[in-house]
């Protein structure tokens, strides 16, 4: 029962979020109200409340940092870049090109809409922390500085990326775009 619950959640969440995006892409971000987002995805406010805390947060939301941090988590490298590079590239294997469409709508929006764009800043600092607990570990309060510096810069080069195909790359091209900028961030080898 609990999965056909769980199953349920995920539907309506992504049936408001799909009717969000297309309602910005006809209409302009700013144009369009929650209550317009309820009634095109089927439900009520109250219910796209339960869901999504903001009307930003429709477009900004997104289950993508526990993916990663999963992936990142899960190797072995004592590099922690090629970890989170390596990490970051399994966590791709799980999203099909529709993904990959809805992600690079999502990042234009972001781009172009000033509300979103303010709240741009705070995403990536989340990205940050997530990486610096993943690298360092979960169970200590204290971050080394050179974990936060390669977990900013991991961040920096991540946001970069995918600012950057959203503008300009083919949808596919994603993974291989990050997994290039990433090994960038490599010492070169002697």
């Amino acid at each position: 029962m609990a999965d056909w619950r769980a199953d349920k959640r995920a539907r309506t969440r992504a049936a408001i979020q799909e009717a969000a995006l297309d309602l910005f892409a006809r209409h302009g971000y700013d144009q369009v109200t929650v209550e317009r987002v309820a009634a095109a995805a089927g439900v009520s406010h109250t219910t796209f409340f339960r869901y999504f805390p903001t009307k930003e947060d429709v477009v900004l939301s997104d289950d993508y940092d526990p993916l990663i941090a999963r992936h990142v988590c899960a190797r072995t490298e004592t590099d922690p870049v090629e970890r989170v590079r390596l990490g970051i590239a399994e966590a791709f294997t799980h999203l099909d090109t529709a993904a990959l469409a809805v992600a690079r709508e999502r990042t234009l929006l972001m781009l172009s809409a000033p509300s979103l764009r303010a709240r741009l800043w705070e995403n990536q600092a989340a990205t940050q922390r997530l990486l610096e607990r993943v690298l360092h570990g979960a169970d200590s309060d204290r971050i080394p500085l050179a974990t936060r510096a390669v977990a900013a810069a991991c961040t920096a080069v991540l946001t970069t990326t995918v600012t950057t195909w959203a503008e300009d790359g083919p949808t596919e091209a994603l993974p291989s775009m990050v997994d290039e900028a990433l090994a960038a961030l490599r010492p070169p080898t002697p």
